[in-house]
């Protein structure tokens, strides 16, 4: 299974997934990932439950489970052995790969931790990204009222001529 050790990091970070405003990977990609069986990983979380807070790992409830098979993000429910996901948080992938000490499961844990890294710091520049263009946005609004202003004070000028003109060219009375 040696084979994960080089999978593209765009294939690791589509496993990545925002629930609960936490970024988890599901407990079947996470198997998958480390070589072993889904039931397998599941049965090592239960046997050393004090090691996974709520933290750490939590499972769907239904409607994030049907969120999620909406999405295409997991297969139905049924497909799955009709039982709802785990999902684990960085720090719950981590501690799965102390619990199923394989080579593999540290291998592929290291890379994935340094992948929430690198997807948090994409989070962090879209997010100066979107603090930009809201400031040109707003720069943006107030030079439209710039504008405005400008164009008001140009038809006043322009009103001020055509009287101006239209006195000039009045037909005189008198001498």
């Amino acid at each position: 299974m040696e084979k994960n050790d080089h999978l593209p990091d765009e294939f690791l970070l589509n496993k990545i997934y925002l629930i609960r405003n936490e970024k988890v990977m599901l407990d079947k990609d996470i198997a998958t990932l480390y070589g072993v069986k889904a039931i397998r990983l599941r049965e090592q979380v239960k046997r050393n439950k004090d090691r996974f807070p709520n933290s750490f790992m939590f499972q769907l409830t239904e409607e994030e489970a049907d969120f999620m098979v909406s999405q295409n993000a997991i297969p139905s429910k049924q497909h799955m052995g009709g039982y709802l996901p785990y999902v684990f948080t960085e720090h719950g992938i981590l501690m799965l790969a102390n619990v199923l000490k394989s080579d593999l499961a540290i291998k592929m844990s290291i890379r994935i931790i340094e992948l929430f890294v690198k997807f948090r710091k994409m989070l962090l520049t879209s997010k100066d990204v979107l603090l930009n263009l809201e400031k040109i946005e707003k720069t943006i609004a107030g030079y439209d009222n710039n504008f405005r202003v400008i164009f008001e004070y140009l038809k006043q000028f322009e009103r001020a001529k055509s009287e101006q003109l239209e006195y000039k060219n009045r037909k005189k009375i008198g001498y």
